[in-house]
């Protein structure tokens, strides 16, 4: 998002953010590329395509045209650095917490919890080493006591689903500030329109696109948000600072 984009309005953004009209034909809406694959100028140019020397346009399930104007747009509403959508909300935030915890490590988060995310948090991440603590998020004090050596992040819901109780943001977020650990929000049912968690203190925001965002009920999806402001080189996060030997040793 550039800084003229950020100094439009947020019904502007909502309908213009992350899109140039079609160099092609000029369509003002925003075109479906409903392809797999692209054409490379040469071999040069796809070598640094998959070196990610260069951006652009690799392969569908790393990058469509169509997603990328989605992806920017909720950046851009929310307030963040980039976004990656998902094909459900689920697996937005599955994707988010498997980059940053793995087996041993351990998460705090918010009771208050769609379903879905319950069975996942007492469940799914237990069979693969992955720790949750609940937390009563009416006693904020309560997230600093369950803080542990391991412990990778910090997570909540703006308004609980279904409860609509409303995640104590301040204090919370001072607390994993305090103790630099990452503040992940699902804010599926508040939207950008009505609450902008970075502008609270958190660091990542995942959402259910299939709800508010979405508002018809006709299609899944999910969207992961990075608001920059959380320093990931701190050595505890080895995805993000040690190469990667499934790209090459890429970092």
């Amino acid at each position: 998002m550039t800084i003229d984009e950020r100094q439009l309005g947020f019904t502007t953004r909502q309908l213009h953010a992350g899109q140039e009209p079609d160099p092609t034909t000029g369509s003002r809406a925003v075109p479906i590329y409903q392809t797999s694959s692209y054409q490379f100028h040469d071999t040069t140019h796809a070598a640094n395509l998959f070196a990610l020397q260069e951006m652009g346009n690799i392969y569908t399930r790393i990058m469509n045209p169509t997603n990328d104007v989605l992806e920017q747009r909720i950046a851009s509403l929310e307030g963040g650095v980039g976004a990656l959508a998902a094909s459900s909300g689920h697996g937005a935030q599955t994707m988010a917490i498997l980059t940053l915890c793995g087996a041993g490590d351990h998460i705090i988060s918010s009771s208050r919890l769609y379903g879905g995310t319950y069975n996942q948090f007492n469940y799914t991440f237990p069979r693969i080493g992955i720790e949750v603590t609940l937390v009563d998020p009416s006693d904020p004090a309560a997230f600093a006591a369950a803080i542990r050596p391991n412990t990778k992040l910090i997570y909540g819901e703006t308004l609980g689903n279904p409860d609509i109780s409303v995640f104590p943001f301040a204090e919370v977020s001072a607390i994993a500030q305090a103790h630099n650990i990452p503040l992940m929000i699902d804010n599926t049912f508040a939207t950008p329109y009505l609450c902008r968690p970075f502008e609270w203190g958190a660091n990542l925001i995942v959402h259910s696109t299939t709800k508010f965002l979405g508002g018809h009920g006709t299609t899944i999806g999910g969207i992961i948000v990075d608001g920059g402001n959380f320093d990931w080189t701190s050595g505890r996060f080895p995805n993000f600072t040690e190469p990667d030997p499934s790209y090459h040793g890429l970092v």
